[in-house]
This record gives structure tokens, C-alpha cells and sequence, in this order.
């Protein structure tokens, strides 16, 4: 009875044992209730700074400006560019194909997020913490579409977080072609432009809805990075890239086998403008201008330049291979700017590689001019009454504590001016800019178009002036077109996207002003074609046509330039070192005149050019018994300085032809 008593007070009743279904609904029921309480927590956290989502609709950028060439071609877009939606049934199949198995393989089967993905880009992240690199994400198209509308781009747990909530908010309120359609609409391509049908005019000049399969994959290869995977500054990464997307679409089922190999077969043509960078060095000249002119853009705006495409392909090519080839002789960089005779620029290079620098040499960088500054003092000697036949004595001279010297070191005697200009003599120069008067040799460049700064020491005759291409171009328009001054410019037009004309530059442009008068003209021209023809410019001659121009070297070296004309139409080209360092011998008539004939052999029949206007003097007047029998009673008595002609008539003597000023 004790035992028994004791027993029944001291024991508990067996519990009854749990079945494996009531196991399974109990620990659902606990997780359940836990994982509400994150939820609640999570929401609590990461919802409560949460963009509005009433702005998923609007589109905020900065307004586009097209530049246009001459002819209505597509130079360049600055700014953010959009396009109308597209619908995604106008699409080729293959087009969001491309995208879902780039991106996310299981786009149709997730809510917004796949956790399989966010685990495994979680242990990339911890495996690789500390290496520098960039966080991965996992993300889906819902979430970097959640990302692109309403986040910014940081790569944040908070952010990933709120990232997260948005994409399955997007998923319940629309459908998965909605979030689809919505993605391509607005994902960033680089650029400047947002969306598949801006990138599919900007990469390829088409609409999206006529995208080839490969041109599609090299668009959802830039996902990854739109300026690593670029079609115009990273060619064979895109192509690498593009490659993986194909076949990842043969391994989703997406294309067969033998459509992925046709569309390796099938040549992808990037717009030629955008996928060799064309006139970016003009492009940001002139994009600085248009804001003076019309302040920053508040709608779309298209610029319509005087740039000639063709023109500037061929000005880019032969810089860079001038450039090249020359390399060896310590040539670094390259500027070259034409102009026709009315002021228009008709191809700009600053430099030769855009992407490596955007220094813009053809306007920004101020190099000593060497003797291409001579025709400013052999117009002001025309000007004061010498002619091309005017005798002159090259020997030493000294000017003050200055003593200029020939390249060669050599002295020709007895010549004439258009000698001198021909075979580019510094004491002849020298001495012709002391008597006429640096001061009147300066108002002369200035008159014409140099708006840098010149200095008056005796050496400025020989190029010790600091301008830049453009100046010079400029400068020596007036001899090429009849003696207007000629201003560079490179808008013609701006209006918006709508056809509001903002700017006209035939509305300012000034009447024309004529800055060389006759018979000047003519013996400029005539001095400055036996440069080309014979003298130190011979290497830039284009047989067949009616050229003229003047090379330039500068001291040590580190300057060489060749500015050269046909009718209306003058080109200036330089070559030297940024750091302003000497090249080795190398000379105007060496790498300038070469890329000078280069660019104008392939410019020279698309201009139509004609020969040089103002190129013949007028008639000399009717002759003057009086006065041509006192002269010849001067010449009788032995009173004239002109030498006979067999001295200052004779051939120059064979020699390497070029100057260093000092």
C-alpha cells in the first residue's frame, strides 16, 4: 500500500508521443511564427526610408544634344538619350531570350528573388572579402529592375536589402512580361543610352525590333559592365562576352546549335561613328559652345555642325598613322584642323587617341609656330612694296645680342625673297621682319586670324610664338580664299529635337572683310607654291593640283608643323611631344608634310577644289616715260643696289631643306 501510494503521488501520467505529421505541423507552426517575426523585423529595418514608388513611371535624366555633320550624319550624342518604349511583342523572340538566360536563367519561375542565387553570390562575397573587387549580388531582372528605378548603385547590404522588398512588390502588382518589358525600356546600355531601342540606334543605327541575334547578345553581354563590355572601346571583351550569352542561350534551350553558329557567321556592323570614337575631340569643343550660346539643355537639342564625316575619317587616319610611322623619331602626338574659305571646320583632330587622353591639342595646347609664322613677314614686306624678285644677301646677320643661324649652317648669298621663302632662310627672315617692323609683323598675323599672344623680340620672325592648329589654319584661310578673313567655326545651327531654332550662325555672321589686298595676294601665293612644288614642303606636293604652304621646325625640335592651301580649303598640321620635349631631327617637311599629303590626297577629290583665287596679280600700271628714264639713268650711273641678274637668279644649290629658328 505504501509503495503503491507513494507511487501514485510521486509519478507523472505518460506523455503522449507526437506523430510525425503532428511533429511536422508543430515545428511549421514554430518557423512559421518566427519567420513572421523576422518579416516583421526585416520590413521594420530596411522599409521604413524606402523610395516612393508612385515615381516608377518617370523618367528624370539630363537632356540629350545630337551633333550632326554637315550632310544631317550622326557625329556624336552627349547627355542621356531615350527612346519611345518598345512593346515586347515587337521584338524579335530571341531579344529578352538573350537577356533571361544572361541574367537570370529563372526568370519565370521565382518571386522576384532566387534565393539559390543570393546564397551562392554570399559565399563569392565572404571567399573573396578584402580583395578589392566588387560585391556580387545574385540579383534577378526584378530586382535590378527594382535597382535601376528606384536605388542607387551602391553595393550595400541595406540597399540589397531594400532591393529585395521592391522586386517583390513589382512582382505582385505586374505580370512577368510587364517586368520584362518594363527592364528593357529602362536598363542603362552606356553611352548615354537608356533602353534596348536608344542602344539599338546608338550601337547599331536600327530599331530594336530589327536586332540580328547576335547584335541582341552583344547587348545583354553589356549587363555585366556597359562600359567593360562596350562594342566601342572594348571590341574583342563584347565579342568574348556576346560569345558566353549564345551559348548560354543553346544550354537554356533558347537557339539551336546551328542558330548560334549562324550568328557567329553573321558579320556585326557597330555604328561606324560611335565604334571608332570619330570627332570626340571636336565634339567637346563644340559642346561648350553650345551651352554659352544657349545655356544647359532643358529639352533635347540637336547641333548641326560644319564637320564633313568623311573628311574627319580620313583627318583621324592619317594622324594616326603619321604619327606611328614617325614614332621611331620620337613623334608622340599629332593635331590636324581644316577649314574651307568661309570659316567652316571641316575635320578636327586633337590628339590620336581619344580614349588614351582627351587633351584637345588642336585648340588647347599653344606650341611655338616656327617659320610657319614666316608669311606674316614676308605679306608685311609685300605689303610695304617688295615683290617675290626682290633682291636680298643671305649671310650672317646680327639683330642686337641676336644671331640667328640657317639649319644647314650655310649661307647662299645673293638670292631672292621668293628664294628665301622657298628654302625656308632664317637670316633672311630675320633681317626682313627688323626693317619692316616686328610691331607691323604682329598687327599682320593678328589682321589675319592669330589671336594668341605675340611678342615682339626680333626671333618671333622666326616662329618664337606660342599658337595653336586652329589658329594657324585660320590664319592662313585668307591666302586661299581671295584674302577674307576667315574665322573657324563648327556650328551652324542648334534647335531642339522639335525644330525650334535656337541659334543660326548665318544670322550673326558678320559681312565678309578683306584683310590682303593686291598685288600682296598674288606674290604670297606665288612664294608659298614653289614651297611645295620645290622647296621645303616638297613631301607634301599632290600632283594635279594647285597647292601652296609653308613647313615649320622649331628649336631643339620639339615642334614641326605644315600649314597648307588649295582654293578655299586649308589644312594645319602639327606633330610633337606633350611634355614639350625635342624629337629627333624630325622637321615640318618631314611627318607634317607627309600627313598633310596623306589627309588631302583622300580630301582633294571629295572637295572639288578649285585653284587658288586671287593668285594673279593685277596689270601693272601704264608706263611712265619720265619716270622709267630717270630709273634707267640710275641704273646707268651704277646708283641701283640690284645685282645682276646672274647673281640673285640662279638656281638655290642642292641641300637638305628645312629651319631651326634659333
Amino acid at each position: 500500500m505504501a509503495n503503491a501510494g507513494q507511487g501514485g503521488r510521486g509519478s507523472r501520467p505518460p506523455r503522449d508521443k507526437r506523430s510525425p505529421l503532428q511533429a511536422l505541423i508543430y515545428w511549421v507552426l514554430v518557423l512559421g511564427v518566427w519567420g513572421l517575426i523576422f518579416l516583421v523585423a526585416f520590413f521594420a529595418v530596411f522599409a521604413v526610408d524606402l523610395p516612393d514608388t508612385s515615381t516608377l513611371y518617370d523618367v528624370k535624366r539630363q537632356p540629350s544634344v545630337s551633333y550632326l555633320d554637315r550632310s544631317g550624319a550622326l557625329v556624336a550624342v552627349r547627355g542621356s538619350q531615350y527612346a519611345p518604349p518598345v512593346d515586347l511583342d515587337r521584338l524579335p523572340r530571341y531579344v529578352p531570350e538573350a537577356f533571361i538566360a544572361i541574367e537570370d536563367r529563372w526568370y519565370y519561375w521565382h518571386f522576384g528573388f532566387n534565393p539559390w542565387g543570393i546564397v551562392r553570390s554570399q559565399v563569392y562575397n565572404w571567399t573573396h572579402r578584402g580583395q578589392g573587387g566588387p560585391l556580387r549580388g545574385g540579383s534577378t531582372i526584378t530586382q535590378q529592375l527594382a535597382r535601376n528605378l528606384f536605388l542607387t548603385p551602391n553595393q550595400t547590404y541595406r540597399r540589397k536589402a531594400q532591393e529585395l522588398i521592391l522586386a517583390v512588390w513589382l512582382e505582385a502588382r505586374f505580370s512577368k512580361k510587364q517586368i520584362l518589358e518594363l527592364y528593357l525600356n529602362r536598363v542603362y546600355f552606356g553611352a548615354g543610352a537608356y533602353g534596348i531601342e536608344a542602344a539599338s540606334q546608338r550601337y547599331f543605327g536600327k530599331p530594336a525590333e530589327k536586332l540580328t541575334l547576335g547584335e541582341a547578345a552583344l547587348l545583354a553581354g553589356m549587363m555585366k559592365g556597359p562600359s567593360r563590355y562596350s562594342p566601342v572601346s572594348a571590341t574583342d571583351r563584347a565579342a568574348r562576352r556576346a560569345t558566353i550569352v549564345l551559348d548560354e542561350m543553346v544550354e537554356n534551350r533558347f537557339i539551336t546549335p546551328q542558330e548560334r553558329d549562324e550568328a557567329f557567321r553573321t558579320k556585326v556592323r557597330v555604328n561606324p561613328v560611335l565604334a571608332n570614337q570619330r570627332a570626340q575631340y571636336f565634339t567637346d569643343w563644340v559642346d561648350d559652345q553650345v551651352r554659352a550660346l544657349v545655356g544647359e539643355p532643358t529639352e533635347d537639342l540637336v547641333v548641326e555642325t560644319t564637320l564633313d564625316l568623311p573628311l574627319q575619317a580620313a583627318a583621324e587616319q592619317a594622324i594616326q598613322r603619321g604619327v606611328e610611322a614617325a614614332k621611331g623619331s620620337g613623334v608622340e602626338q599629332g593635331a590636324l584642323v581644316s577649314i574651307d574659305g568661309e570659316g567652316r571646320i571641316r575635320a578636327y583632330v586633337g590628339g590620336t587617341n581619344y580614349l588614351q587622353t582627351q587633351f584637345d591639342r588642336a585648340t588647347m595646347a599653344r606650341r611655338q609656330a616656327g617659320s610657319a609664322f614666316k608669311p606674316f613677314v614676308y605679306l608685311t614686306a609685300m605689303e610695304a612694296g617688295r615683290t617675290p624678285q626682290t633682291p636680298v644677301v643671305d649671310e650672317p646677320v646680327r639683330i642686337g645680342n641676336w644671331e640667328p643661324r640657317n639649319y644647314t649652317g650655310q649661307y647662299l648669298g645673293p638670292i631672292t625673297l621668293q628664294t628665301a621663302l622657298q628654302e625656308s632662310v632664317n637670316t633672311v627672315a630675320a633681317r626682313l621682319a627688323n626693317e619692316v617692323g616686328t610691331a607691323n609683323v604682329a598687327a599682320t598675323a593678328r589682321r589675319l586670324g592669330i589671336t594668341s599672344n605675340i611678342q615682339l623680340d626680333p626671333s618671333m620672325a622666326l616662329g618664337a610664338v606660342e599658337v595653336s592648329p586652329l589658329e594657324m589654319a585660320q590664319a592662313y584661310a585668307p591666302f586661299a580664299n581671295g584674302g577674307f578673313l576667315a574665322k573657324g567655326y563648327g556650328i551652324e545651327r542648334i534647335r531642339t529635337a522639335a525644330g525650334r531654332v535656337l541659334y543660326d550662325h548665318g544670322m550673326d555672321r558678320p559681312p565678309r572683310q578683306a584683310v590682303i589686298g593686291q598685288p600682296a595676294l598674288a606674290y604670297m601665293n606665288q612664294m608659298m607654291r614653289q614651297v611645295v612644288q620645290q622647296g621645303t614642303g616638297a613631301r607634301a606636293n599632290v600632283p594635279g593640283y594647285d597647292l601652296a604652304g609653308k613647313t615649320g621646325t622649331t628649336s631643339d625640335y620639339r615642334d614641326a608643323w605644315f600649314v597648307g592651301y588649295t582654293g578655299g580649303f586649308v589644312t594645319a598640321v602639327w606633330v610633337g611631344k606633350d611634355d614639350n620635349k625635342p624629337m629627333r631631327r624630325v622637321t615640318g617637311g618631314g611627318a607634317p608634310a607627309g600627313i598633310w599629303k596623306d589627309y588631302m590626297t583622300a580630301a582633294l577629290p571629295r572637295l572639288k577644289v578649285q585653284p587658288i583665287p586671287g593668285s594673279t596679280p593685277p596689270p601693272p600700271p601704264e608706263p611712265d616715260p619720265i619716270g622709267d628714264l630717270i630709273d634707267g639713268v640710275t641704273d646707268f650711273f651704277g646708283g641701283g643696289d640690284r645685282p645682276p641678274p646672274s647673281e640673285f637668279d640662279q638656281p638655290a644649290r642642292q641641300r637638305p631643306r628645312e629651319e631651326v629658328p634659333f
